[in-house]
């Protein structure tokens, strides 16, 4: 290992490759410059000439055929972790030795198991291919999203990174630009800005990589995107017509084993042969491979009905909730009276009262009475309890059934 050069000289500069600790007890190699003066006093002037040299940088993906070197350049992207074993198995054969991986999936990707069997095979073997940016979502505790990340990180290395969201919303991105897999956990992107930044690098193959301090450069770009969140509805801006996005609700793991992970890495061998030797369930269909009708998930629907029903869905939650405190089989009232009532219970309205007028009338299809007449009106004190006064209008009338219903179909 000694008589390895461990430096290199990319156009006129100098850099080492050193093996960086991590907390897990691994090393990663990383590339730092290093000065030419250092080199030669360390090893003297002679050691300098044996130091490879080429002409730049570039970064060409690949993973079951990788080169470092392709015709002179100096490949930045990285070779995975793990190859897949040389021999050829049967089907059943390799299934037997992949127990812990078989299982994950299907409980990430449940009945759309062999989609995601399809899209962890393009990431292996055709890495340069857009894909939908894939979501996962649940308000539960112990799902395996944080697991599928390291799995993922696990199988290609240093060729994904994990970001939080405000690192996304930043200018710079130098950290990413370059990467297979982004990563974002915590997710919670309130801008349509953000979305519409998301879905332009998820169907471009250029992009603009700034560091601080640096020019900016245009880069060829084939990351995807994987987005992780505890906010199943609303943790991204998206519209009714979103075909770019793959939203997959994750249940809890019932029973936690500490060493599951450990268990998926020891697979990931036998795994990638699996993967290889699997045929796509799925041709290409589209420019992100997958078609709209194949990742239209119900978490999507859900989402997006979130997205562009937000006065109704507010509306459901305030009657539900005062159904649900008092023993009333209806409710009376004007459209000020919800209004008022929004305004209490959710702060950043802005709706007006004839958005809801407009919402009762055309998406309702109520109508409200032909006179002003005598009804009981409810509004919310300061503790967020109901309170009722008798005052007179052409009040509407929403029976408990009814907004029930409409709650069932809100949350399902």
């Amino acid at each position: 290992m000694k008589d390895k050069i461990p430096y290199l000289r990319v156009g006129t500069t100098y850099y080492k490759t050193i093996e960086k600790p991590l907390i897990s007890g691994d090393k990663i190699s990383i590339l730092v410059r290093w000065n030419r003066e250092t080199i030669i006093s360390d090893h003297g002037k002679i050691y300098v000439s044996k130091i490879p040299k080429y002409d730049g940088f570039c970064c060409i993906p690949s993973h079951l055929q990788y080169q470092k070197i392709i015709e002179g350049f100096y490949n930045m992207y990285n070779e995975i972790p793990f190859q897949p074993i040389n021999e050829e198995l049967s089907s059943e054969a390799l299934k037997n030795k992949i127990p812990f991986s078989l299982r994950f999936m299907e409980h990430i990707f449940g009945e759309q198991l062999e989609l995601g069997f399809d899209y962890i095979k393009i990431l292996l073997e055709k890495p340069t291919q857009m894909l939908p940016i894939l979501c996962l979502v649940s308000k539960e505790r112990s799902t395996g999203k944080s697991t599928f990340i390291k799995w993922l990180k696990s199988i290609f290395g240093l060729n994904m990174t994990y970001i939080k969201g405000d690192s996304f919303s930043s200018q710079f991105n130098a950290d990413w630009a370059s990467m297979l897999i982004v990563a974002i956990d915590e997710v919670f992107f309130d801008k349509k800005e953000i979305t519409e930044r998301l879905k332009y690098l998820s169907t471009t193959d250029k992009d603009k990589k700034e560091a601080k301090g640096k020019d900016r450069e245009e880069i060829e770009f084939f990351g995807k995107f994987i987005l992780c969140s505890i906010n199943e509805d609303n943790f991204i801006q998206i519209d009714e017509n979103e075909i770019r996005f793959w939203i997959i609700k994750v249940k809890s793991i019932k029973t936690e084993n500490t060493d599951f992970l450990q268990g998926l890495i020891k697979e990931i061998p036998y795994f990638l042969r699996f993967l290889i030797q699997r045929i796509y369930h799925s041709p290409r269909e589209t420019r992100m491979w997958f078609t709209d009708s194949q990742i239209r998930t119900k978490a999507l629907q859900k989402l997006v009905w979130k997205n562009n029903n937000k006065l109704e869905s507010k509306i459901i939650e305030l009657l539900y909730e005062f159904f649900e405190s008092t023993e009333d089989k209806e409710i009376q009232f004007i459209p000020q009276d919800i209004f008022n009532m929004l305004g209490k219970m959710f702060r950043n309205q802005y709706w007006t009262v004839n958005d809801v007028r407009k919402l009762l009338k055309e998406s309702w299809k109520l109508e409200p009475q032909n006179n002003s007449l005598a009804y009981i009106k409810y509004d919310i004190d300061y503790s967020g309890s109901f309170y009722q006064q008798n005052k007179t209008g052409r009040y509407f009338k929403v029976d408990r059934n009814f907004v029930f219903q409409k709650f069932d179909e809100m949350m399902n």
